[in-house]
């Protein structure tokens, strides 16, 4: 069954796709979005060129360096980036540069990965703790989502250059985060933080979101697993603490299936829903935990557990395409479409499928299971 789906979305939806017409980008035909630099292609990127390490098939190295190389000018710079925006979703893709770099020393990938740390990274607004702003749009705000986002390719970025000051930075910002964002009751993160307490999604008291959000959560935990591998000392303990406590506040909310709830402390709420891409996130990081010797052997029966239901009872075949479904297509906080952090409003953001903020994540768990 698991080789019929990988299988399958390499064949009908990952090498049928190409930089200008990505099959996997929902967003970009919901609505109706010239593709360009972006965060969800980045997260398929590097989940192909992790099939490829564990499957040596070129086809995929070569797709997906290609597909990376589109964007990247004759000078080195990505121009459908926009840098000033200072989006940390747009950082994902910069780990894809290092990865080509070492794979195949053409220094125009990593030539590319230090243009976008000296012009957005370096100029990053920062809330007056320390953390960077999740974008220029929501200024003062810290999301989840960010930490996946920007804090393994600094990791990665600091060992590949050997700027050590990058290490005392995403400490910080790790500390701040689980010093914040942290529910002590719960062991769970709340998905926002706004640090001036003026949105009016926050707590006026906390500056803290109302909901606990699955994907951003599993976007930590992915996070903390990919620094880890980068870092030692006092990074690393702090990152394998983190990323052990959290998960083991997790399995207290893991339905009896092994999947997660779109709001995981709510399984009993009306409209709630077992989310695959934030499950996936999590089986991913369950299972590489383990390998990385952070948890035990119960983490890693909750990530097998995950894994296989969600290969089990979430991906149907439609003519010979697997289908994996229950993706939520996006959530947020503030914004033109007032999103206030509500358990209703995250319940009724579209519910897709085939989405690469679902199938990457499935991909990664797949590889990690491999490893297992």
């Amino acid at each position: 069954m698991i080789n019929r789906i990988i299988k399958g979305f390499k064949e009908n939806i990952i090498l049928k796709s190409d930089s200008e017409n990505p099959l996997w980008n929902s967003e970009n035909k919901i609505f109706s979005k010239k593709n360009r630099w972006n965060y969800i292609d980045a997260c398929m990127i590097k989940a192909v060129c992790g099939l490829y390490e564990i499957s040596g098939e070129k086809k995929l190295f070569e797709f997906s360096e290609k597909y990376v190389s589109d964007f990247i000018s004759e000078n080195c710079t990505i121009d459908s980036m926009d840098i000033n925006a200072y989006n940390l979703d747009n950082i994902n893709g910069a780990k894809n540069l290092l990865y080509f770099y070492n794979k195949t020393g053409n220094r125009k990938y990593l030539d590319t990965a230090v243009w976008i740390y000296e012009n957005q990274i370096l100029n990053q607004p920062r809330l007056k703790c320390g953390n960077f702003w999740h974008k220029k749009i929501y200024p003062f705000q810290i999301w989840l989502d960010g930490i996946y986002m920007s804090l393994p390719f600094l990791a990665e970025y600091s060992a590949l250059t050997n700027k050590q000051e990058i290490i005392g930075d995403i400490t910080g910002q790790l500390q701040n985060v689980r010093d914040i964002m942290r529910d002590e009751d719960t062991g769970l993160y709340y998905h926002g933080y706004d640090e001036t307490r003026e949105m009016y999604w926050a707590d006026k008291k906390t500056g803290l979101s109302s909901e606990y959000w699955l994907r951003s959560i599993c976007w930590l935990t992915a996070g903390l697993a990919d620094i880890f591998e980068f870092s030692d000392g006092a990074l690393k303990n702090l990152c394998g603490n983190m990323l052990s406590d959290l998960i083991s506040a997790m399995m207290k909310f893991q339905n009896t299936d092994g999947m997660f709830y779109q709001l995981p402390s709510r399984r009993n709420l009306s409209g709630n829903y077992p989310e695959t891409s934030g499950t996936s996130l999590y089986a991913y990081s369950a299972m590489k935990s383990v390998r990385l010797g952070i948890c035990g052997n119960s983490v890693k029966e909750s990530g097998l557990k995950a894994f296989e239901s969600l290969t089990r009872n979430y991906i149907y075949f439609e003519n010979d395409i697997p289908v994996l479904k229950n993706i939520c297509l996006v959530a947020g906080l503030g914004g033109e479409n007032h999103r206030d952090g509500s358990a209703g409003y995250y319940l009724s953001e579209p519910v897709i499928q085939n989405d690469a903020k679902g199938i990457a994540p499935f991909i990664m768990a797949y590889t990690e299971y491999l490893k297992s």
